[in-house]
């Protein structure tokens, strides 16, 4: 897919994406230069950080545009098998349908996503780059994805 113009901002897709997930929090902005673009960040959780065996142990939480969870104790999972089987992913709904299919969705919504991992780009050199790996975390780690379809199930 080629590069396109979106509400000022210029659209680069780096890679096709598509998952089958559980939201394990989601979190509206409504400020930031980020919100015009994304105003949704959902955390999603798939494999083993999808069971409600692991969640039960966990507490979930997202603010300032990132994903955090706390354990007591001893982790439920290794904390590596954590941080590939989750990530808060801020989305880009494509168009209206998808964006009103993504106010739909909440907390433990079973979720399907297809669309692009993008970089965006404003005229004045502002940036803001998807992750391509599934094994970091931390500053720069979220995926930043154009959502073409959003299914719930």
């Amino acid at each position: 897919m080629p590069a396109f113009n979106r509400d000022g901002y210029r659209l680069t897709p780096l890679a096709g994406f598509s998952i089958e997930a559980r939201v394990l929090s989601r979190k509206d902005y409504r400020s930031g230069r980020e919100s015009e673009l994304s105003p949704t960040d959902l955390a999603l959780g798939w494999g083993r950080m999808s069971e409600d065996a692991v969640l039960s142990q966990l507490q979930i939480s997202q603010s300032g545009r990132w994903y955090h969870y706390r354990w007591r104790d001893s982790p439920p999972l290794p904390p590596t098998e954590m941080v590939r089987n989750s990530a808060n992913m801020h989305m880009i709904p494509a168009d209206r349908s998808v964006a009103r299919a993504l106010n739909a969705v909440g907390k433990d919504s079973r979720v399907r996503i297809d669309g692009w991992l993008v970089e965006a780009q404003s005229g004045d050199g502002w940036r803001w780059r998807s992750s391509l790996s599934r094994d970091d975390s931390g500053n720069g780690a979220c995926e930043l994805v154009y959502v073409c379809a959003l299914t719930t199930h």
